[in-house]
């Protein structure tokens, strides 16, 4: 895996913040060249955030990608919508703001759960769960995930388990372009 500069997170909440970074530091990038941009407190409001900021990111990206080896990564709970309505709303924010779309060549991995986080957290912990149902929240305990993402990042190049989340798997497709 070649060494980051910089990673940038962005995210909707403090959960996503601690999966995200725990994985990525998992995966053996040091988590000092990981940067997580501020989600804003409140429901609601974060995953607006999250899609007006991710044209601004990228646009640094772009802008300072030559000189220097940098990546992002998006995560935004899917909620009621699908995984595909939520890719292309990124998409068409950011050609709205900046365009091109996101390219192929481009370090930018987008992890989208459906219905949110906690369903991809549960079903690490072994649970059977599905994309509909909402599932608790850790809050105040939000590293408690770290065990089952660890293991999520050393088994990455292992397939998923037959009932793992449809957004699972679609997140493991995006791996490839940040690692």
């Amino acid at each position: 895996m070649s060494r980051y500069s910089e990673i940038v997170i962005l995210c909707e909440d403090r959960q996503q913040e601690v999966f995200v970074r725990h994985f990525l530091v998992s995966c053996g990038i040091h988590r000092h060249r990981i940067r997580v941009r501020p989600h804003p407190q409140g429901r609601g409001a974060a995953e607006q955030y999250v899609r007006e900021q991710y044209p601004l990111e990228v646009r640094e990206y772009r802008r300072r990608r030559q000189r220097l080896n940098i990546g992002i990564v998006v995560m935004i709970d899917a909620d009621a919508r699908s995984v595909s309505e939520r890719f292309d709303e990124l998409e068409d924010e950011l050609i709205r703001v900046s365009p091109p779309g996101r390219q192929a060549n481009e370090r930018i991995g987008l992890f989208i759960p459906r219905r949110n986080i906690e369903t991809w957290i549960h079903y690490l912990q072994g649970e059977l769960v599905n994309e509909i149902d909402e599932y608790p929240k850790f809050s105040g305990n939000e590293a408690a995930c770290r065990p089952h993402v660890a293991e999520l990042a050393e088994r990455r190049h292992e397939p998923l388990r037959e009932n793992a989340p449809a957004s699972l798997r679609t997140a493991c497709d995006e791996l490839p372009r940040i690692l």
